[in-house]
């Protein structure tokens, strides 16, 4: 400064975000520069922004020489934070062997399908936040960057919250995040063989399998299952139909279970339950469940050896072999009706028993009672006592009305017939209902039937 002999200096940062001054100490005992010369050097070196103005008094009313003394600091720009999109499934699952206890690694319950439930939560996504403008000393505007978006495309069977910012479900399936889309779908396919490549399936809805089923795997499906190759001696259970363009051979380890139909070229050494119906070209030396009907068409048409039940109707082609060889058929009753039946029957004998040993127990402790001998413990065993008849009881009136419905059921069975079109041979045992008849000789083109208490042949 000019007029004093001491000097007043305003340095600025290299990125002009701070402002110091520096007193140089005055020699001869010249006085310091006031607070107006302070300011107005403030003001020639341009600064105009974040001035502190009380640490400004202080140091022109009392200067400390050669130092920088912060005067002026300006405000950095805050950018904005991207928006993100936090999933509620897991989109990373690997195809992990699992461990098990013993050491030995499970190459086939990979379990890395993700499968959801209709208006199940799926994502949600969190917009960006604005970035802050910052302003140096000079006055100088330090713009901020806004955050971006973040991007999931709407795909397939998916729908949003009406902020656009929630993802749901649509239907029940399987999630694929691709290219940036979600999606959902209500099959799942398989491009090749179910095998270690792909583990067990299980899945919420259908499956679709290009290739072959492998030996020892499962596909457990809440759909439709349609399998394009062979089924080995795996194992299929679908809530809906199953259809196999190829057939199965089960090696008496194959096992289909389907709630509605069951479509096949062919079925060998099997364990086989449809709910509805069953059709097919030939099945051989397999147990066979089905609740409607059994038709056994194509060019063969063929049923030989296991046992087969159904509910209502068989119509085939060839039943049984020239070989005699030993088939079992029982027509005219739902098979899971009539093992219910029996399973409650069984249940109701367990119970009864229950009551029984119960009341031995009551009658017992009810006696010391009256004595006056009843200790708190076995005050606590006769009240568990009496709340276990209770209960029993509940539970065998339960399966009493349950078992008068199956009898009904039992003993609607006299539309239950067999139809065969060419060959019925000898050594096939057959039951309709109560009626049983071992074939004797080889029979052609008739139907078999129930009449009274007998098994009659007619005319196809």
């Amino acid at each position: 400064m000019q007029g004093k002999d001491t000097s007043v200096r305003v340095i600025l940062s290299s990125d002009r975000m701070k402002a110091f001054i520096r007193f140089q100490k005055p020699e001869d005992g010249a006085a310091p520069p006031g607070l107006k010369e302070v300011i107005q050097e403030i003001q020639k070196s341009g600064v105009v922004f974040g001035i502190k103005e009380e640490a400004v008094r202080y140091f022109a009313l009392d200067p400390q020489y050669d130092r920088d003394l912060l005067i002026a600091e300006g405000v950095a720009p805050v950018n904005g934070e991207d928006g993100k999109v936090t999933f509620f499934v897991d989109l990373n699952r690997e195809k992990k062997p699992v461990i098990m206890e013993d050491g030995s690694v499970n190459y086939r319950d990979l379990d890395y399908i993700v499968s959801v439930r209709k208006d199940q939560k799926l994502c949600e996504i969190t917009l960006p936040t604005p970035g802050i403008h910052g302003k140096n000393v000079l006055g100088t505007v330090l713009r901020a960057i806004d955050g971006k978006p973040a991007r999931v495309v709407q795909g397939s069977n998916v729908y949003t919250s009406e902020d656009k910012l929630i993802m749901y479900a649509a239907i029940d399936g399987h999630v694929k995040y691709e290219d940036g889309k979600l999606s959902v779908y209500a099959t799942y396919e398989v491009p090749d063989n179910v095998d270690n490549s792909t583990g067990n399936i299980n899945f919420i809805g259908s499956v679709f399998v290009r290739g072959n089923v492998l030996a020892g795997f499962t596909i457990e499906a809440g759909g439709d299952v349609e399998v394009f190759g062979v089924v080995e001696g795996a194992t299929i259970k679908a809530g809906g139909n199953i259809t196999l363009r190829r057939g199965m051979t089960g090696n008496n380890k194959g096992v289909l279970i389907a709630g509605g139909n069951i479509v096949a070229r062919y079925i060998e050494n099997s364990t086989v339950q449809a709910a509805n119906d069953l059709k097919a070209e030939a099945i051989m030396h397999s147990d066979v469940k089905v609740g409607n009907r059994l038709e056994l068409g194509g060019r063969k048409g063929l049923l030989v050896g296991g046992i087969t039940r159904v509910g209502k109707e068989i119509d085939a082609k060839v039943i049984g072999s020239y070989l005699a060889t030993n088939t079992v058929i029982e027509v005219g009753v739902d098979p899971n009706v009539r093992e219910r039946y029996k399973t409650v029957r069984t249940e109701m004998a367990d119970l009864e028993e229950n009551v029984r040993k119960a009341d031995q127990a009551i009658s017992i402790l009810q006696k010391l009672e009256s004595a006056g001998g009843l200790s708190e413990e076995k005050k606590t065993i006769l009240e568990k006592s009496l709340r276990s008849k209770a209960f029993y009881e509940d539970k065998l009136r339960e399966y009493k009305e349950e078992m008068m419905l199956l009898e009904e059921k039992l003993h609607s069975e006299a539309n239950g017939r067999i139809k065969v079109q060419n060959y019925l041979y000898n050594g096939v045992k057959i039951s309709i209902g109560t009626a049983s008849m071992n074939v004797k000789e080889t029979l052609q083109h008739c139907i078999l039937y129930k009449d009274g208490a007998d098994i009659r042949v007619g005319p196809y």
